[in-house]
């Protein structure tokens, strides 16, 4: 019995994880493709830039935890979603430029959510220790992004941006102490996924930056 437990509350995990997974790629696709539409990319341009934000994070994250190929190398559906994604975007470009600001803010603290959500339950779930799991959480949310600003040629986001790699990495904490507390893994990603989405939301409604040193 308490081994058709753990195999149920593994199961449970990977199901969440591909979810979570799943559902930021799209988000993120989106956004890396309208990036590179306002870059003035081709059509080539925007399904690579699409790609990597959506999918970089998560294959630096499992490459660090071992997992490999990585999932977006190994299950079809990644790839598949981010190159329709991206292709949609292309083609309704008019319609998707307009979306609003406020809009693309909540989309892509929506991804960063998911995305760290999935990276910190996965890494536990391979067997990370607790600090790591939350940092391959951070990394699964703002690798991507920071792959994407590079190649767009400027400067990173996460380096920058108001509170974006911290709401990750909160989130990411949240849900390994829901974790330690007895929580199930579905109750600790909703935990996580809320703070970060809330940290990250309220970040740039109030403008709220980590400490800067000024230049001299």
């Amino acid at each position: 019995m308490p081994t058709l437990s753990i195999r149920k509350i593994r199961l449970n995990v990977e199901t969440l994880v591909l979810a979570a997974d799943l559902a930021g790629t799209v988000v993120f696709a989106l956004e890396g493709a309208l990036s590179a539409i306002h870059g003035g990319l081709d059509l080539l341009g925007v399904m690579v830039i699409a790609f990597v934000a959506a999918l970089g994070g998560g294959v630096i994250r499992d490459l660090l935890i071992g997992d490999s190929p990585p999932n977006a190398i190994r299950d079809w559906r990644y790839p598949a979603l981010t190159f329709i994604t991206g292709l949609l975007t292309f083609i309704f470009h008019s319609t998707a430029q307009q979306f609003p600001v406020a809009l693309v803010t909540v989309l892509d603290a929506a991804g960063l959510a998911l995305f760290a959500v999935a990276g910190v339950e996965k890494a536990l779930l391979f067997g990370i220790r607790p600090f790591i799991a939350m940092l391959m959480g951070t990394v699964t949310g703002v690798g991507g992004g920071v792959i994407r600003d590079v190649l767009l040629a400027r400067v990173p986001l996460v380096l920058h941006a108001d509170i974006y790699a911290t709401a990750a990495f909160a989130g990411a904490f949240i849900v390994v102490v829901a974790r330690r507390a007895g929580l199930p893994p579905g109750a600790a990603a909703l935990a996580g996924g809320s703070a970060c989405f809330v940290l990250r939301v309220l970040a740039v409604t109030y403008g709220w930056h980590l400490p800067k040193v000024a230049p001299v």
